[in-house]
């Protein structure tokens, strides 16, 4: 950049700050009395850039561009000014400073709940444990465009107790015959519910086979994916991943607290799912997946835990009429096969649900879990060494009405029974929850 470029981007950057100093000056309720010209008692006020400095810096920031060109590389324009506007000239504001390609988006979750029980069974990291008001979590979401071969993505959530790096990651855009490649901490694509976040839930809560099969804060971890989407005449995604196996909220069936370290490939935890799409008429669509899980468990040398499921997802949405109604069918089974010691244990977890909007502001939604105990291959009971208290069946049936004043904040009242066979009685639950959503959040998967 030209000694010209330099000197008039300084001045540039120096009248932002100037400007958005005499902005915050005027609103603060500790400022001095204002003056005539809108700026602090005793302060003069800011340096504007006349006709010839923005001639200047438009002729010198051209050339530069031209010169860059020629040498094959790339030019940028200092913060604070925009392309060239319709009349020719530059459009400098203070409110461009900074990076306007950057996307940020905050979204709180908060709930209050009450529950009968002083030991509520709730298996989700971010679900409400206990009565009284909790903060489930406060995201922040960040991606852009990196440059033409990678975006990057990245979901940090604030708690009560800490910060932690939920996902970040790099996804290539350029690759070809349709591959994707994506590489550092994120939430593997098993099933449905697993690759979302709370806030694209339709419950308050985390359904129970996740964290019982998965962990606390479902399936992630570091590694590296692969995907690819066929030439078939319908939409077939095929996904594969190697993350790691350890991590008692993420990875709990495979290595979970254990942290003995990588001595070979098997002590990655492999994912691979096929997603299918179906377009069965312009108001009816379906989503139907696969998925596999393998890797090591620490019970014995080699032992290893295996993970089946398969996913569901109907949905119903006319096109004409202006309608808001939307209806959909969503269920999940995973199917569990643990090596022991002499044995093998296994058990069936899963979901299903059936949500409606029935009117642009409101909706419902109901839902049913089930999760069976251990059991050997011969079909005996055994006990479980991750939840030895697991001795029989357990179901959770719940329902919730959802207020959304705009697209941006949504209430829920969400009410269950918890059917524990290893308890006296059934377990219930209420739960008040509050949602927003600040900043350009980027959109969800189907």
């Amino acid at each position: 950049m030209s000694s010209t470029v330099r000197r008039l981007a300084g001045l540039v950057v120096s009248l932002s700050f100037c400007l958005s100093l005499s902005a915050w000056a005027q609103s603060s309720p500790d400022a001095g009395t204002p003056t005539d010209a809108g700026t602090p008692s005793g302060e003069a006020p800011p340096e504007e850039l006349s006709a010839e400095d923005l001639k200047d810096l438009e002729e010198a920031l051209g050339a530069d561009a031209a010169a860059a060109s020629a040498q094959g590389g790339t030019t940028s324009a200092p913060a604070g000014a925009t392309s060239t506007s319709a009349s020719g000239g530059l459009t400098i504001s203070p409110t461009n400073i900074g990076f306007s390609w950057l996307n940020l988006s905050f979204v709180l979750d908060t709930a209050l709940a009450a529950f009968t029980s002083k030991e509520p069974l709730q298996t989700g990291g971010h679900d409400p444990g206990g009565s009284g008001f909790t903060l489930q979590q406060l995201e922040l979401s960040v991606n852009a465009v990196v440059d033409p071969y990678f975006r990057f993505d990245s979901n940090i959530v604030f708690s009560q107790f800490g910060v932690e790096i939920e996902e970040a990651y790099a996804t290539t855009t350029s690759l070809p015959a349709n591959l994707q490649l994506r590489a550092g901490q994120f939430l593997t694509r098993f099933g449905r519910i697993n690759p979302t976040h709370l806030h694209a839930w339709e419950f308050v809560d985390q359904p129970f086979a996740i964290g019982r099969v998965f962990g606390a804060e479902g399936n992630r971890g570091l590694g590296v994916e692969g995907s690819w989407l066929t030439p078939l005449p319908w939409y077939v995604e095929l996904v594969g991943s190697a993350t790691d196996a350890s991590g008692g909220s993420t990875a709990r069936s495979f290595l979970g607290t254990d942290t003995g370290g990588v001595t070979s490939p098997l002590d990655f935890q492999f994912t691979g799912a096929v997603k299918q799409f179906f377009e069965l008429s312009d108001d009816l669509s379906l989503l139907w997946g696969l998925s596999g899980a393998n890797g090591p468990n620490p019970t014995g040398y080699r032992n290893r835990t295996d993970v089946f499921g398969t996913d569901v997802y109907l949905k119903y949405r006319p096109l004409r009429g202006g309608s808001f109604t939307t209806v959909a069918l969503q269920a999940e089974v995973l199917y569990r096969r643990r090596q022991i010691p002499g044995d093998v244990l296994w058990d069936v977890n899963g979901y299903g649900q059936l949500s409606w909007r029935f009117a642009q502001r409101w909706g419902t939604a109901a839902r049913y879990e089930l999760g069976t105990p251990a059991r050997t291959l011969a079909g005996r009971l055994a006990e479980d060494p991750l939840d030895p208290e697991w001795t029989a069946n357990r179901q959770r049936i719940s329902a919730n009405v959802s207020f959304y004043p705009t697209e941006f904040s949504r209430l829920r009242l969400q009410g269950a029974t918890d059917l524990v066979g290893w308890r006296d009685r059934p377990d219930y639950s209420a739960f008040l929850a509050l949602e927003v959503v600040m900043g350009a959040h980027g959109a969800h998967a189907f």
